[in-house]
C-alpha cells in the first residue's frame, strides 16, 4: 500500500522513521538558543505564518544562507509546507541559496548608477575577486571572504553610483574607491559606511533583520540623511512651499465626482 502524505505540512518529506533523524539533524544545525529565538519571533505575531520573513533571516544568521534544513526548520515551527517556505525564500533576493562570505557586497547596476559608472565598478570588482554574481571569494563565513552581487536599484540615485556592504551604503563610488574598499574588507578591516550604522558582518546583520540587536541604540544612532537627499526639502523651506492642506472629508471639495449618466 502506498503511503499517503499531507502536503500542507512538512511530514510529506520524511517517513515516520526519517522524522526522528531530521529532528536530530535540526538540533545539530540549530541549537537551543536559536530555537528559543525562533519561539520569540513567532510570539510577536497573532498568526504564526506572518513570522516567516524574520525566521528566514534568523536561519541566515546561523548558516549564512537558507538551506534545505533551514526551510524545514521554518516550516515546522510555522505550520507551513516546505513548498510555501521555499516559494518565499526564492522570491526575495535577500535570501541566499548558497553560503555568503563574511561580507555581502551589492553593486547597484540599475539605470542611473550604471550610467554613472556602476557597470564598470561591478566589472572591476568581480575581476579583482575572480567571481561572478552571487559567488564568493574566499571561504564563506571566514574573515575577509566576500560575496558579490549586482543589485537592482538601491534607492540612492541622488548619491550614485553606490554600493552596499551588508546593506550599509557606500556613496559616490568610483572603480578605484570600490577596489580600495573590497581590498580593505579582504584584509579584515571594516571601513566606515558613508552613512548609517557602523559596518559589522553579514550574519550579524541577518540577526538584526530577524529583530535581535546587541545594542539597538548604537545601531540606530548613525544619521542617514545627506545634502543631496534633502535638497528638495531645503528648496521648499526656502521658497515657502508646502503641501496642500488635506480637505475636510465633509466638504464639497473632498466629495467624489458623480458617475456619468448612462445614455
Amino acid at each position: 500500500m502506498t503511503e499517503q502524505f499531507d502536503f500542507t505540512t512538512t511530514e510529506h518529506l520524511l517517513s515516520p522513521g526519517g522524522q526522528a533523524a531530521e529532528r536530530a539533524a535540526d538540533t545539530a544545525v540549530f541549537d537551543e538558543d536559536t530555537r528559543a529565538d525562533a519561539r520569540r519571533i513567532v510570539d510577536r505575531y497573532p498568526e504564526s505564518r506572518s513570522a516567516l520573513l524574520p525566521m528566514l533571516h534568523l536561519v541566515q544568521s546561523v548558516q549564512g544562507h537558507v538551506s534545505e534544513a533551514g526551510v524545514a526548520f521554518c516550516a515546522e515551527r510555522l505550520g507551513l509546507g516546505t513548498a510555501e517556505v521555499s516559494a518565499v525564500a526564492t522570491f526575495y533576493t535577500m535570501y541566499k541559496d548558497r553560503p555568503c562570505g563574511q561580507h555581502l557586497v551589492s553593486v547597484c547596476t540599475n539605470t542611473l548608477c550604471a550610467a554613472l559608472g556602476g557597470d564598470e565598478i561591478y566589472r572591476r570588482v568581480t575581476a579583482e575577486l575572480g567571481v561572478g554574481h552571487e559567488e564568493t571569494a574566499g571561504e564563506p563565513g571566514e574573515t575577509g571572504s566576500l560575496t558579490v552581487e549586482h543589485a537592482e536599484c538601491l534607492a540612492a540615485c541622488d548619491l550614485a553610483p553606490v554600493l552596499q556592504v551588508n546593506y550599509e551604503y557606500y556613496d559616490k563610488q568610483t572603480p578605484e574607491s570600490a577596489l580600495d574598499l573590497v581590498r580593505a574588507l579582504q584584509r579584515g578591516e571594516k571601513p566606515a559606511p558613508s552613512r548609517g550604522a557602523p559596518l559589522s558582518d553579514f550574519r550579524t546583520v541577518e540577526r538584526e533583520l530577524a529583530g535581535f540587536y546587541a545594542d539597538l541604540e548604537a545601531e540606530t544612532a548613525g544619521g542617514t540623511g545627506s545634502a543631496e537627499t534633502l535638497r528638495g526639502t531645503e528648496l521648499a523651506r526656502q521658497q515657502g512651499w508646502s503641501a496642500p492642506a488635506k480637505p475636510d472629508p465633509d466638504s464639497a471639495e473632498a466629495a467624489l465626482p458623480p458617475l456619468p449618466e448612462k445614455n
